[in-house]
């Protein structure tokens, strides 16, 4: 990591609070994802569905910055639908054929109402409440024309918009700010100067008049509807080139990128001494890896192209409303704002039915002291009169009592020290990641048992939930030398050494079944 993202890292790595999302997050955090990645994916898809997250967290398996505290920085725009966009449209594409590429093509025709400020992932819900009481509050006074005066030097061409309806456009640029600082808790600077509609930026000067030409033709008589849209961007490649890919690319090396058509890069011009004539090295923004890629397999993309589009909130000039279709996850019709569509509630809930039936976290247990200390563990730890002592340090304080004495420890092991260190620390990561834990099983084995135990202890729910000890999950294999299974503690003796066991519990047949075909293996009469 740069030196430049380490202090970016250090500036926003404050711990994770605030409210969440259940109907988007629940699903995810369901199938075992930390509440951060969850958070941070659904911010990267602009909180449309569990299922684009899903497949975002798919893409991003190995990115190494997946879990780097790194918020999305936010604007928000006022950006013209219709006939007028559709002129804007065409004045984009000729006059760039005819005076080549400028800065105003990097991003879609737009008014700046709020330049770029960073929101705390679990928070950005509330960015779509401030969206929603700004637009309720501006809605009746909004200008049901928006006056667009050319304006040109030797280096801009654009719309200003002036007089009222400015006035009301900038009052609700800044109530939007507020509503954001207050239920957001982040500092937004709205436009107060002169609001204007780029049309072409730090062009040639000998191309002035031409792009007046293409400007004055643009009919600035039709009615249109304007939409204040918030969008997001990753704030770590702000100053870097967008490429996109155009073919297919498989990687020959393992320090280069996979390639399809359509994927977005990431490149800095500043780091490129590493790579040889006719390569780049690059970001990919679909999978977050970084690698080399051979520059003629892409072509140049816009800025803006990588940035997501999250709520929009439409100040409506139609009349007939019932015959307007958007196709927008979220928008504004009539006053009315739509965080979700129906489509995407009903198919969030089908998602939400089959990672409830399908979710289940299998854990190994922590570190065994006959790993550590050979076969020979118990000789080391015990006495002539045969009890238990602590020769070291990584042998456990203690040792449970059993009926039959030390000797049934020879093949039923407990942890180590690590062993319990390591248990605890896998249930302070649970507790961290807001996995909701609803049924313990464990082997009968003791290592698993007190796995499970220090887990639990860990996530508060020790006296909430018994464990439910379970032969069938039991492994009995190449480890142990012996010919016959090993005495393991019962249910009385593990409650009468404080584990919380659910007694009433009753295995399955066939897992019972398949303990004793084990037995007949061992003893030869497989």
């Amino acid at each position: 990591m740069a030196a430049g993202e380490m202090q970016l890292y250090a500036k926003v790595s404050n711990k994770l609070k605030g409210r969440s999302t259940p109907l988007l997050l629940e699903p995810l955090l369901a199938m075992g994802f930390p509440v951060h990645t969850a958070l941070k994916a659904l911010a990267a898809t602009g909180r449309k569905t569990a299922e684009e997250a899903l497949v975002w967290l798919h893409d991003h398996c190995n990115d190494p910055s997946l879990d780097d505290p790194i918020p999305q920085e936010y604007a928000l725009f006022l950006c013209p639908t219709g006939p007028l966009l559709e002129k804007l449209q065409e004045f984009w594409r000729e006059s760039k054929r005819q005076c080549a590429k400028n800065r105003a093509h990097e991003v879609f025709p737009h008014v700046t109402l709020c330049d770029f400020f960073t929101c705390e992932d679990q928070k950005v819900e509330c960015l779509y409440e401030a969206l929603k009481r700004a637009g309720d509050r501006l809605l009746g006074s909004f200008p049901a024309a928006v006056p667009l005066a050319l304006h040109s030097s030797i280096s801009y061409l654009g719309f200003f918009v002036s007089g009222s309806p400015a006035d009301v456009i900038r009052e609700f640029a800044m109530t939007f700010a507020t509503e954001a600082s207050l239920l957001a808790d982040c500092s937004v600077k709205p436009c107060t100067k002169q609001l204007h509609l780029t049309l072409a930026h730090k062009f040639y000067p000998h191309h002035q008049r031409a792009l007046e030409q293409l400007a004055r033709a643009i009919p600035l008589g039709h009615s249109c509807q304007w939409t204040a849209a918030l969008y997001s961007r990753d704030m770590r490649f702000v100053h870097y080139q967008t490429l996109r890919a155009l073919f297919q690319y498989k990687p020959q090396n393992v320090d280069e990128l996979t390639l399809s058509p359509g994927d977005y890069i990431f490149v800095d011009p500043t780091q490129q001494d590493e790579a040889s004539e006719g390569w780049v090295i690059g970001i990919s923004q679909r999978t977050g890896c970084r690698g080399f890629l051979p520059e003629n397999y892409t072509d140049r993309a816009r800025e803006s192209d990588t940035w997501v589009k999250h709520r929009m909130y439409t100040f409506s000039l139609a009349t007939d409303l019932n015959s307007r279709k958007d196709s927008e996850a979220s928008s504004r019709c009539n006053g009315e704002f739509l965080p979700q569509t129906a489509r995407s509630l009903s198919s969030l809930q089908a998602l939400q039915a089959t990672v409830a039936r399908k979710s289940v976290l299998v854990v190994r247990h922590g570190e065994r002291v006959d790993q550590i200390f050979g076969k020979s563990w118990l000789q080391q730890c015990s006495t002539p009169d045969g009890k238990y002592y602590r020769p070291d340090l990584n042998f456990p304080c203690s040792l449970p009592r059993r009926r039959r004495g030390i000797k049934d420890f020879e093949n039923d092991p407990p942890l180590s020290s690590c062993g319990i260190f390591q248990s605890r620390i896998a249930g302070d990561a649970l507790l961290d990641s807001g996995i909701r834990i609803s049924s313990v099983f464990a082997s009968p084995a003791l290592r698993c048992v007190q796995t499970a135990k220090l887990i639990l202890e860990e996530l508060k729910l020790e006296k909430k939930i018994k464990i439910r000890v379970e032969p069938g999950i039991f492994e009995w294999t190449r480890w142990e030398a012996g010919k016959t299974t090993p005495t393991l503690m019962s249910l009385e003796e593990l409650k009468e050494a404080n584990f919380n066991i659910d007694t009433d519990y009753r295995s399955l047949p066939w897992a019972c079944a398949s303990v004793k075909k084990i037995k007949r293996k061992e003893n030869g009469s497989w």
